[in-house]
């Protein structure tokens, strides 16, 4: 089975979206070249994501991974599977959207994207491991890269650590959860 890689920027204080879900902090950051994210576009066979993350992915201006990843796409969401964009395959259930994803991905790996899909994964335990760009700035309120009140303990052990320009690069894979709410 395809590995699944839970891939996001986020703000050196956590944030992964500002309020109201807003990414528009993203537009302007110096980003250079990353082998990192290169080698990754190469390994991606799928990419799930959700319908929060779809809509700004069937823009004119936005394509999934700027275009340069052209693979089979699974959003979970209610929405009708008649009214999915091309290259987009509307899936009810996360399950079944991962299980597809991983199907299509071959000996690829199969992308995560939007922080709601990736938790809910990672509750799951769907989630093999997690690529995150840590990006010079700090947003101070918004959406957290992971946010479980109450509390959770994700241990993680590192797989890869980087730099490239200004952003700090983080692969870890999935060791271990402890609920502290236990």
């Amino acid at each position: 089975m395809a590995q699944v890689l839970f891939h996001i920027t986020m703000s050196l204080d956590g944030f992964v979206a500002g309020p109201a879900d807003d990414m528009s902090w993203l537009r302007g950051l110096p980003a250079g070249p990353n082998p990192v994210v290169e080698r990754l576009l190469g390994e991606i066979g799928a990419v799930v994501m959700g319908h929060n993350t779809y809509a700004p992915a069937t823009t004119a201006e936005g394509e999934v991974y700027g275009g340069r990843v052209r693979v089979p796409v699974f959003v979970v969401t209610r929405d009708d599977p008649a009214s999915a964009e091309p290259g987009f395959t509307f899936e009810p259930d996360l399950r079944t959207a991962v299980a597809s994803a991983s199907s299509a991905a071959g000996n690829g790996c199969v992308a995560v994207l939007g922080p709601t899909t990736a938790r809910r994964c990672l509750e799951a335990g769907l989630l093999d491991e997690v690529l995150v760009h840590v990006a010079p700035i700090l947003l101070g309120d918004g959406v957290r890269l992971f946010d479980h009140p109450g509390g959770t303990q994700i241990r993680l052990q590192p797989v890869e650590l980087s730099t490239a320009g200004d952003f700090g690069t983080f692969r870890y894979r999935f060791a271990s959860v402890v609920d502290s709410r236990a």
